[in-house]
């Protein structure tokens, strides 16, 4: 959070209030507030006492300021540097319990909660309980290094975002002194360091970092609805004298008491801190669940396809008992083989990768490109998102718009309509103790200094001011001119029907006034509508209520201009398959008018309106909204309730969304996407709420993200088919060889080992580039896909596993007993791990022979795999695990087999590809609408 330095008179970089005898500083006096002064704690910092317990929010005694400033034994001037280090080492940091580091063996704990490593467990102890100790032992090895991995693999990835998340960690203007007689001063600090007593200043969009008593306020609302529920802004301001009525009422309903978990909706305030940390009102509510989401796209993919498989291996175990003891005879002796096929269609090596994968592609796209990603799943989320919505201010369009021209009602120039406009904006700024002026109002304030003057504005100074907020659509600015005693002007400027709504008009000039506004707009021109009115001076504060009745003076036109980088960047999202939608509060023509400068299409595709207005998504069912916004390109006139509506609706119509936004109106619309995206330099709120931070407001990085997230959610999918296909069909063969043999096809220990060898290959892709065809279309895990594709190649492995039946009968033919067994064991160990090398080169994401040679990391874990294969049997630890060496005619035959498979592996990767184009379809979809835009 930011604010403008106490005593600084500019509304901007070198900017002075407009008339010479206007002497106003821009905050009020250290420790005044509206209705009065609140006086200096005389002697604090020279006491030693900590804050009583009863100073905090839940104190049942209502305090004024000046009884909670003495109780935390601090003052309006904040506390001294070294008083407040003290208070950090007794309290702590201002940081909830729940996020505080989770330690290593806490975090190994926590893995053994992943469905898949509490199934192997279950399974572990079941060969324990049954005395097959060989079996138990691989099984609890499986699972000790799954879970040792992961939570490795965790912590690097929390320790790479924490310190990722230092670069956006939200701060706190904070009021201290150097010593007890230093003059305080501002100055931006962690919120972690907030200690109890602290003073702070508060602005739109900051988050309120701890539980404060407000000190002073200009028109403050804050939102509380993490806490209370209530989605409308509360007013909040301070407490100066004692107010029996609030000694009943409940901490939310004290107009003083501002909570963690809020955000500033409106307005500006100084308050002082009285709860930190644990001891918040949010912390005891919430316990930390209150920052916990619902579960995102990626995480709905991996548990549909997680729960699928486990319903397999809950099923194979019973399934091969009970077909052993039917055809076989076998009783509980085939339980430890049962249990080891059930192991052998575990992935267990997808949260390891899942994480490895997404912790690289986040610390790549920091390094690369200096975007944080604060949530992991989001990156996967990014690869997946079809629809981006945002903005076009700031995004494709400069921050900075231009001043067009200045007319008044009858659409003649009139400087006098840009020197009220711009004396609004100046006081408004001063006044409301706003950090920075918007970007309208920063460019009517250049417009008026390069006019060479305000006009007959510019002796006015300012009294009082009611900032813009999303809801009114207006700001007000309350002026006196000296000399001119007992009267007070009020200079509304903002959105230019809640300007009209507010002036004395009659219908027909009302309607007159917004067809010149609506012609102005649909040339491309945003409009500003400025109207006045004198009232007696009053003491009392000023409200909204007293925005009626006003004289409507005239409209300033404003001209965007658009961001150099906005078209190409739109051709490149367009290319990856991205449908940009715009979603804002300008009129239906300046959207329009920007959008066809940069190319972007407003005609919707397949029939119905390209530009939709707020009116109209009022007017229509989620069911409805759904089908409309999926054909629409621009949302108009927009409330922040509209965003998130509009947002919403497109989750629901299927497609994965991307919300970029930097305000406090964007709120609602990040909290609704998939993926919550905004730039560095965003509101506090805003940056909290997002899952990705930009450097900066720019498509290009955003293209960058998209690109980034599908190369990490390209290797998960890829390894999820590799992995999943080749287990099944193993899986498969083992259980139709465990009826036709009369001895069991392995061993348990040898289907353990090889699924051991076989997960050690599988962190390969982790490392793995993706061909860049996998990169044209966002990925999206669906059981459904994924289980037609594993099915499919899992049967041509079990084909390529039955088949070396044939080459191990003949291979061995001359040999018996236990021998036999031995030599078939390690034929088949061999043969499974070398199909299993093969998959990996041959099903690599890729359409060409090209792409999937370029798997690197792959094809090096490939040629271990089958370097253990062909050498294990033949090593001292081959006899161990019940395998012996195989006569040179086995290698012979085996060689024509794996030839053969790869042939067929290769022509029913082709044939996939011919019966499910989609792919193919949509790169070429996607590389027209790039052409057309």
């Amino acid at each position: 959070m930011s604010s403008v330095p106490e005593g600084s008179a500019a509304a901007g970089p070198g900017r002075t209030s407009p008339g010479t005898s206007a002497s106003v500083t821009p905050f009020p006096a250290v420790g005044t507030s509206p209705s009065g002064p609140v006086p200096e704690v005389v002697g604090t910092e020279l006491g030693t006492a900590d804050p009583p317990p009863g100073s905090g929010p839940d104190s049942p005694q209502v305090k004024t300021s000046l009884q909670i400033l003495r109780s935390l034994d601090s003052g309006p001037r904040g506390l001294v540097e070294a008083r407040a280090e003290e208070r950090l080492t007794r309290f702590g940091e201002n940081v909830l319990p729940a996020w505080r580091p989770v330690s290593r063996p806490r975090r190994f704990v926590r893995s053994l909660r992943d469905p898949f490593t509490s199934v192997l467990l279950c399974l572990g102890l079941v060969s324990a309980v049954v005395s097959a100790w060989g079996t138990a032992c691989v099984i609890l090895a499986l699972v000790g290094v799954s879970c040792l991995l992961r939570s490795t693999e965790e912590h690097r990835a929390d320790r790479s975002t924490a310190a990722l998340r230092e670069l956006v960690a939200t701060t706190a203007t904070v009021v201290r002194r150097a010593s007890a007689d230093a003059a305080p001063r501002e100055r931006e600090v962690p919120v972690a360091d907030l200690v109890p007593g602290d003073v702070i200043r508060l602005g739109p969009g900051d988050l309120v970092p701890a539980d404060v008593q407000v000190l002073r306020a200009g028109g403050l609302t804050v939102h509380q609805s993490a806490l209370t529920g209530e989605s409308a802004p509360v007013a909040k301001h301070p407490l100066d004298a004692p107010d029996p009525a609030l000694d009943g009422a409940g901490p939310f309903a004290r107009p003083q008491l501002c909570f963690q978990g809020s955000s500033v909706t409106s307005g500006s305030g100084t308050a002082v801190i009285v709860a930190t940390g644990g001891d918040t009102r949010f912390a005891a509510a919430h316990d930390g669940r209150a920052r916990q989401r619902g579960a995102s796209a990626f995480d709905r993919s991996v548990q549909g396809i997680s729960w699928t498989l486990i319903r397999f291996m809950l099923l194979t175990p019973p399934l091969v008992l009970m077909a052993n003891a039917a055809l076989r005879g076998r009783g509980l002796e085939t339980l430890p083989f049962a249990v080891a096929v059930a192991v052998g269609l575990t992935p267990e090596m997808l949260p390891v990768i899942v994480t490895t994968a997404l912790a690289r592609g986040a610390a790549r796209l920091a390094r690369t490109s200096g975007v944080i990603v604060k949530r992991l799943p989001a990156l996967h989320d990014l690869g997946a998102v079809d629809v981006l919505c945002l903005d076009k201010t700031g995004t494709l369009t400069e921050d900075r718009p231009v001043v067009e021209e200045a007319v008044d009602g009858s659409d003649l120039p009139d400087p006098g309509v840009l020197g009220w406009a711009a004396l609004s904006a100046l006081w408004t700024l001063q006044l409301a103790e706003l950090p920075a002026p918007d970007a309208l109002d920063e460019a009517v304030l250049d417009a008026a200094d390069e006019a060479g003057g305000w006009g007959p504005s510019a002796a006015y100074e300012g009294v009082a001011a009611l900032p813009f907020d999303p809801v009114r659509r207006v700001a007000t600015a309350v002026l006196r001119r000296p000399g001119r005693v007992g009267v007070h002007t009020l200079v509304t400027k903002g959105a230019v029907e809640a300007v009209l709504e507010r002036c004395a008009l009659d219908g027909d000039e009302r309607e007159r006034l917004l067809a010149l506004a609506g012609r102005k707009a649909e040339s491309g021109l945003r409009l500003l509508a400025v109207a006045r009115a004198d009232r007696p001076a009053r003491p009392g504060a000023y409200t909204p209520a007293d925005e009626r009745g006003l004289t409507f003076v005239g409209l300033v036109a404003l001209r965007d201009v658009p961001t150099p980088s906005a078209a190409d960047a739109l051709g490149v999202l367009a290319r990856r398959g991205v449908t940009v939608k715009v979603l804002t509060g300008d009129h239906p023509g300046t959207a329009a008018r920007v959008c066809q400068d940069l190319g972007l299409r407003t005609d919707a595709v397949g029939g119905g309106d390209g530009i939709v207005t707020a009116e109209l998504v009022d007017a229509l069912s989620d069911a409805e909204l759904a089908r409309v916004a999926d054909r629409a390109t621009v949302f108009a006139r927009c409330t922040p309730e509209h965003k998130a509506r509009i947002v919403s609706a497109l989750r629901a119509a299927g497609h994965t969304t991307g919300f970029l936004g930097d305000g406090v109106n964007d709120l609602p619309a990040l909290h609704a996407a998939d993926v919550g995206i905004c730039p560095r330099n965003a509101v506090d709120v805003a940056r909290e709420a997002a899952d990705v931070v930009l450097a900066e407001k720019d498509l290009t990085a955003i293209e960058r993200a998209v690109r980034e997230g599908r190369h990490s959610s390209g290797n998960i999918a890829t390894y999820l088919r590799i992995t999943l296909s080749s287990n099944l069909g193993n899986v498969i063969a083992m259980l139709t060889a465990g009826l036709m043999l009369p001895f069991l096809p392995m061993l348990p220990a040898q289907v353990l080992v090889q699924n051991l060898c076989f997960d050690a290959a599988q962190l390969a892709f982790a490392f793995d580039r993706p061909a860049a065809s996998a990169l044209q279309g966002p990925t999206v895990l669906r059981s459904r896909d994924f289980l037609r594709f594993i099915t499919g190649f899992g049967l041509l492995n079990a084909a390529a596993d039955l088949a070396t039946f044939g080459v191990l009968a003949l291979a061995l033919h001359n040999a018996a007993g236990t021998d036999g067994e031995a030599a078939f064991h390690a034929g088949w160990f061999t043969e499974n791990l070398l199909t299993q090398a093969l998959v990996l080169i041959l099903l690599r994401t890729g359409r060409s022979a090209a792409e999937r040679r370029a798997g690197g990391p792959l094809r090096a874990a490939a040629a271990g795999l089958a370097v253990v294969g062909v050498l294990l049997p033949v090593t001292p630890l081959g006899p161990l695990l019940g395998m012996s060496a195989l006569p040179p005619l086995y290698y012979l035959l085996l060689g024509s087999v794996l030839g053969l498979y790869a042939v067929g592996l290769t022509a029913a990767r082709r044939r996939y590809e011919r019966r499910h184009p989609a792919g193919v379809e949509q790169e070429r979809s996607i590389r027209k609408a790039g052409a057309e835009l």
